[in-house]
């Protein structure tokens, strides 16, 4: 069964059916393995790599496939459908971090950094969360960078850093000057592998397991000055620049996941008999099957909007009083909580065996929460959408 593209172009078509051919076939066989294990498998970022989409949205004199957000979203949306965790770990690597260095380096920085991200050679992450900054995160930052010359001295702590494990190449927000709050906070593109970075726990998560997420210290890393992202104090212009980009490429991470959890309850409906007679026949069946295929559909119209608007000339901003803050909060807010509603009512459509670990409708169902939490809890995006709509 297919659902609906919502006027997908045929490039935008081939890229889906391409990338969910490759997910079906390599992920696929292994996601259960993947998800009791809880480990990244070998040789992930090469075959992203060699399917062409690693720097999707990247220009292509420094490796990438020079597309926008939209054929980003839209990769990301067909890996969610078999694995949400590692559809979550590329886009980290390509959106958070390499798709910020490349909006917000100069030169030199695009050069040096972004090839062998795009090749998978290095692997990217971004550092903002920490502790005690969640939702507050940059008011309520600690970590610091203290300038030193020709270089910053980094100290501090990072909390829930997706890809933190394998990472080479660290996105690292830090205050330097402290006595400006938020407005005194600068990004850096720091070596994962310099002295003082320490991985100093691997979180253990009930859902998108095969996705390393970590906590990292920072004890007297020493960043060369050049390794500087867009200008000092200005942290809050990469962030504001990029979150709505991260926000919009996670929905189709949720959108991807109801999709599934839908396709995968229809299937069962048909084949799963009681009474003597096939679920899909019983009018309450019948009712959640509209409702989630109703659900989905409104998250693709939303998302896609999102994304397409992100690609336009009036989306090339995001932040306060902004039309693309607005939509892709939106985007995600609906979208996350639709994945989380479908495949709850996939597990219950599913029974006894939905909770029952060899029926990967419960791993899209422990995977959706997620993605209510991360990049903006879904309270702070109805924050964003209300302040907005109150202009």
């Amino acid at each position: 069964m297919e659902l609906l593209t919502n006027d997908l172009t045929n490039e935008e078509s081939m890229l889906c059916e391409t990338v969910y051919k490759w997910a079906d076939n390599y992920l696929g066989p292994i996601q259960e393995e993947i998800d009791e294990e809880d480990k990244l498998p070998d040789g992930f970022f090469k075959q992203l790599a060699d399917l062409g989409i690693l720097g999707i949205t990247i220009g292509e004199s420094y490796g990438g496939a020079g597309q926008g957000i939209m054929m980003q979203t839209l990769a990301v949306e067909q890996i969610a459908r078999i694995s949400p965790a590692l559809s979550m770990t590329y886009a980290a690597h390509s959106n958070l971090c390499a798709n910020n260095i490349y909006k917000n380096g100069n030169e030199a920085q695009r050069r040096k950094f972004l090839p062998p991200m795009c090749t998978g050679e290095h692997i990217g992450a971004l550092c903002l969360t920490e502790p005690n900054a969640g939702s507050d995160a940059l008011g309520g930052m600690r970590t610091t960078a203290r300038k030193a010359g020709d270089k910053y001295i980094i100290n501090g702590t990072k909390m829930f850093i997706t890809n933190g494990t394998v990472a080479s190449t660290l996105l690292v927000y830090a205050k330097t000057a402290p006595e400006k709050g938020a407005h005194g906070i600068s990004a850096f593109v720091v070596d994962a592998h310099s002295k003082g970075v320490t991985v100093s726990k691997k979180l253990r998560k009930c859902g998108m397991r095969g996705s390393p997420t970590v906590e990292f210290s920072f004890e007297d890393v020493e960043v060369p000055a050049e390794n500087l992202l867009f200008e000092e104090n200005q942290g809050v212009h990469v962030v504001t620049s990029g979150l709505a980009y991260e926000r919009i490429t996670l929905a189709g991470n949720s959108l991807g996941s109801a999709e599934q959890a839908l396709l995968y309850s229809i299937k069962y409906a048909k084949e799963r008999e009681q009474f003597g007679k096939a679920l899909k026949d019983f009018e309450m069946i019948q009712q959640k099957l509209a409702d989630m295929y109703c659900l989905v559909e409104a998250s693709r119209g939303l998302v896609y909007k999102a994304a397409r608007f992100a690609d336009s000339p009036n989306g090339k901003k995001g932040g306060k009083g902004t039309e693309l803050d607005k939509l892709a909060a939106a985007a995600i807010l609906f979208a996350a909580e639709t994945a989380t509603k479908v495949a709850c009512d996939g597990v219950q459509i599913h029974g006894g065996y939905g909770y029952c670990l060899e029926y990967p409708i419960q791993k899209l169902w422990r995977d959706a929460k997620l993605l209510e939490i991360g990049a903006g809890t879904s309270e702070i995006r109805r924050m964003i959408i209300a302040r907005e709509l109150c202009r």
